[in-house]
């Protein structure tokens, strides 16, 4: 049974809205269906000038990622943008995984064929 990751979004000088904040609550668990090792995704937006900032984690059984977006006009995007650039490494990281054992598999049946 898995368990539902845990989100945390820290609203720092940035007005906290509802609706941006279960709109990333749910593409976080989101990618937490997708990826189950991962169970801790934690993101930061804060003022940066007239613009917004965003930060992000994400942590899981051996998985950390982070990314950071910056200049973008509202949290919304600025954290689309982060989860985007989180997902991405994760399915990087991911398929990496996949296939260098499939290329093993792949190595020990020529070997082994007459």
């Amino acid at each position: 049974m898995t368990h539902p990751a845990s989100v945390l979004i820290h609203w720092r000088g940035v007005e906290n809205e509802e609706a941006v904040h279960r709109h990333l609550a749910e593409r976080c668990h989101h990618i937490a269906g997708e990826f189950p090792e991962t169970h801790h995704y934690e993101l930061s937006i804060e003022p940066d000038g007239p613009a917004v900032q965003c930060h992000g984690h994400v942590n899981g059984k051996g998985v950390r990622g982070a990314a950071h977006a910056e200049g973008l006009q509202t949290p919304r995007h600025a954290a689309d943008s982060v989860l985007a650039k989180l997902e991405r490494e994760l399915r990087k990281e991911h398929d990496k995984k996949i296939f260098t054992q499939r290329r093993k598999a792949r190595r020990r049946s020529f070997k082994h064929a007459p």
